[in-house]
């Protein structure tokens, strides 16, 4: 991986962080995780697993530090390696097989319900929960997905749109 594809993997995850930093907790400190489309954005790009398993664990570091809830540390942290290893394989089916905004979108939907439901697990084992599993699904993680999957489909051309035009610009 060369240094530009290193600082462009770190400006995601920063964003994805603020993005998660700025958003508020509601359901007992539970909020949607957008650092998960940034997270979705880098395995898209970055089809190796290397890449894919250093941005998953970031992602999880960066969004346990971040997190609302209580005891959310840990769970934080399994649910991007967990839907980071789901996500990698569901893109390297889909490549080459499907278009990329398709790709995008269900990567988006897939791996936000993944991670939700990951997450509320973990949380409801480790620490419990602060209202039932069936809420705190439908009211975090459902718009959660929806908000992602919106997120991912139109940063994607952008983001890749950028890197083109930066490689092509440094090449001249």
């Amino acid at each position: 991986m060369s240094l530009r594809d290193s600082i462009q993997i770190a400006l995601l995850l920063a964003i994805g962080t603020l993005l998660h930093l700025v958003i508020p907790g509601y359901g007992g400190g539970i909020k949607p995780d957008l650092l998960l489309s940034m997270l979705f954005i880098i395995l898209m790009m970055y089809k190796n697993s290397k890449t894919a398993a250093l941005a998953g664990f970031l992602a999880g570091l960066l969004s346990a530090l971040t997190t609302s809830m209580p005891g959310g540390q840990i769970p934080n942290v399994v649910d991007k390696l967990i839907t980071t290893i789901a996500v990698y394989f569901l893109i390297k089916y889909l490549s080459g097989k499907v278009n990329s905004k398709i790709i995008s979108l269900l990567v988006g939907i897939v791996g936000t319900l993944i991670s939700g439901s990951v997450f509320l697990l973990c949380t409801l084992i480790i620490v419990g929960l602060p209202a039932s599993f069936e809420f705190l699904f439908a009211t975090v993680v459902l718009p959660a997905t929806l908000a992602n999957a919106i997120v991912v489909l139109i940063l994607y051309p952008v983001v890749v749109f950028s890197k083109k035009t930066i490689e092509t610009t440094i090449a001249k």
